[in-house]
């Protein structure tokens, strides 16, 4: 978001908290890619490494195919590695000769399995499927290594991410009103005491509405955020109206001259009628203040849930004018895949991803980043 601060080496920090916490499970797709090139999916590998002879000046290592290929079967991995067997010559080992990567022949098999490998990141058939194909275009029968397939995911997940990669917009209108919406325990409260520091410290003036009135704890987690960050924070007795608490907010914000006011809001999925209609209920209210709020509804998504966010966007696309999304608690989750899927399939903008409880651990989505992160590649 435009709050969050652009100096380098923020964005760098912040990219290494992504690569550091993003993904702590074993399953991660880095090390699915090694072991589908290595090999160690398939239970068999075929080395085709030529043997060199020490000598006082080694020729370079050179690959040879057999005259007369064995068919194999497709489920077999093809690999070929780049090495000589034997040890290296002296000035070899003088100047420090790296051992080349890996490589694998693309074939169905290998295609079969990256198709597995991105579903079971949460990606999405219909995603997964698209993806694997785009990398495939060009490779089939060719050896490649796994940092090549990790580039061309990246490039892949990149493409798809890019068009949704939108800040929350700023407008000119006071206040402007953010309806902030998602199930209980996606981090809605957090990420609202978030964003709110980030603006007030950016020098707008914040409002926010405790309107979650029937969760006790969301208050007081707000009310503690709004001491960190200087912003008052209006809150009604447990179980009032939530509607006429942010009307209320809406008078308080429109007198004060607020460049924002920020609502939270209930998060009762099981209830989805009475949700609905409390929603409704909201918008009404504020609307007799400003027939064009809420100017934005921001869905925070806990990435934890995996495949079951996409049916949360479902659903409240149907409860609310949803304009945008946050997503949280990607260090908790080797499934960040999800995010892609997300893109791909509703194509809302995301405008911000979470990686901690830190103010500063929830910063502007990037999607070059984050691709990058989500495989494994140093930026």
């Amino acid at each position: 978001m435009e709050t969050s601060p652009d100096e380098p080496g923020a964005v760098m920090s912040f990219f290494k908290k992504l690569r550091d916490k993003m993904f702590r499970s074993s399953d991660k797709i880095a090390d699915g890619l090694d072991a589908l090139v290595a090999g160690d999916d398939a239970g068999n590998s075929q080395l085709d490494a030529p043997v060199s002879t020490p000598l006082a000046k080694e020729e370079p290592a050179v690959k040879t195919a057999p005259s007369t290929p064995t068919p194999m079967p497709a489920s077999t991995a093809q690999i070929v590695v780049d090495e000589p067997a034997a040890k290296p010559g002296i000035l070899g080992r003088l100047i420090g000769r790296q051992p080349a990567e890996a490589k694998r022949e693309f074939d169905d098999a290998m295609l079969e399995s990256l198709e597995e490998l991105l579903i079971e990141a949460d990606m999405g058939v219909e995603t997964a499927l698209r993806v694997t194909a785009n990398i495939a275009e060009g490779r089939m029968g060719k050896r490649v290594s796994a940092a090549e397939i990790k580039q061309a995911l990246a490039a892949e997940v990149t493409r798809i991410m890019e068009p949704v990669a939108k800040p929350m917009p700023i407008y000119a209108k006071r206040p402007q009103v953010v309806l902030v919406v998602g199930v209980n325990g996606s981090g809605k409260t957090t990420t609202i005491g978030k964003l709110a520091s980030q603006f007030k410290a950016a020098g707008k003036t914040v409002v926010i509405a405790a309107g979650d009135t029937f969760r006790a704890a969301a208050v007081e987690q707000l009310q503690i955020w709004g001491q960190r960050a200087g912003v008052p924070v209006l809150t009604a007795p447990e179980g009032s109206d939530p509607a006429s608490l942010a009307f209320d907010a809406m008078t308080k914000a429109q007198e004060s001259g607020a460049d924002l006011l920020m609502i939270d809001t209930a998060g009762r999925l099981q209830n989805r009628a009475d949700l609905m209609e409390e929603l409704t209920k909201i918008v009404r209210v504020i609307r007799k203040k400003d027939p064009e709020a809420p100017h934005n509804t921001l869905l925070v998504l806990d990435a934890t849930t995996g495949q079951n966010a996409i049916n949360q966007v479902e659903i409240f696309r149907k409860l609310a004018d949803v304009s945008g999304l946050v997503m949280t608690k990607l260090d908790g989750t080797a499934k960040g895949g999800v995010l892609v899927a997300l893109a791909d399939k509703f194509g809302l903008p995301i405008h911000a991803i979470g990686v901690g409880e830190q103010i500063d651990d929830l910063a502007p989505f990037d999607p070059e980043e984050f691709a990058a992160a989500l495989v494994g590649l140093d930026k």
